[in-house]
């Protein structure tokens, strides 16, 4: 965590600065791999670094600290995001990120809480991550523990019923601990989310569960910040983040592009990715 009394805009310039380094970490390792999900990785990682290198109370050298704060990647696909994080936090070697989805890597295509340390929750069959972090936050209620237990859900992932059974039952049971948020891309792997199933007004559907709601763009950092913060001092009920995002941020040819859901780079995409990405580094920069 970035220690707190630095100013927010000190804050903001060096998450964004380390976002872009899981960005790269991304392209690297899905284009070593020849295997994997960019698109969603690159959407989600403003909000993941934020989480890890900010918001979250959590503990590299002891991963399976019990007062830390939880994270569960529902849209578990995405999982080299989580990866980067981790792997830059200290949780394990930076190399083991050149083995991933490798046989016997502990870096598999979706993660794995037993072979992938700082992984709290195996996940891959979209809509399961809201009711298990319903039970994770259901838990720190009933032995009286302080932690908030984070749950980023794809939005193509909301066609899942159980997603809103486990929205009705955080309300039950007044889970203020719990905090989702909607990586809000609009394209999963068949398409426009709107065309394979519309799900809006997604607000107004979480809100008629009495859930909390605040709407932000999920790559504006500094909002990231102040949303999430105001997220940890919610009582009573659980909040729900939509986070308005571009599938295949900073890479300009991925953005927006349905086929690169699930698709690996070659060689000159590779190139030109990471030089796209090391080029927005610049330009925010001199911003």
């Amino acid at each position: 965590m970035l220690t707190k009394n630095r100013t927010l805009d000190e804050r903001v310039k060096d998450l964004e600065k380390i976002a872009q380094n899981v960005r790269l970490n991304i392209i690297d390792m899905i284009y070593t791999a020849q295997s994997g999900h960019p698109g969603g990785a690159l959407s989600a990682a403003d909000i993941v670094t934020a989480l890890y290198f900010d918001i979250m109370k959590f503990d590299p050298k002891n991963p399976k600290w019990p007062d830390r704060d939880r994270f569960i990647l529902s849209k578990g696909h995405a999982c080299p995001v989580w990866y980067a994080c981790l792997a830059m936090k200290g949780v394990f070697p930076m190399k083991e990120l050149k083995t991933l989805r490798q046989l016997n890597s502990i870096l598999q295509g979706h993660p794995d809480k037993l072979k992938t340390p700082g992984v709290d929750m195996t996940t891959g069959s979209l809509g399961q991550g809201l009711s298990l972090g319903v039970g994770m936050a259901l838990e720190g209620k009933l032995v009286n523990k302080d932690y908030h237990v984070f749950i980023m859900l794809g939005d193509g992932e909301l066609n899942e019923g159980m997603i809103w059974e486990a929205a009705a039952s955080a309300h039950k049971y007044h889970l203020d601990n719990l905090i989702a948020i909607v990586d809000r891309n609009h394209l999963q792997m068949d398409g426009c989310t709107e065309d394979v199933m519309p799900m809006e007004p997604i607000d107004k559907k979480f809100q008629s569960f009495n859930w909390e709601v605040l709407t932000i763009d999920g790559h504006n950092m500094r909002e990231i910040l102040l949303t999430l913060e105001k997220a940890l001092t919610m009582k009573d009920k659980p909040t729900c983040i939509i986070a308005n995002t571009v599938k295949g941020k900073c890479v300009n040819f991925m953005e927006n592009i349905r086929e690169w859901h699930g698709m690996a780079p070659n060689e000159e995409q590779y190139q030109k990715a990471m030089e796209c990405i090391r080029r927005r580094e610049v330009e925010d920069e001199k911003s």
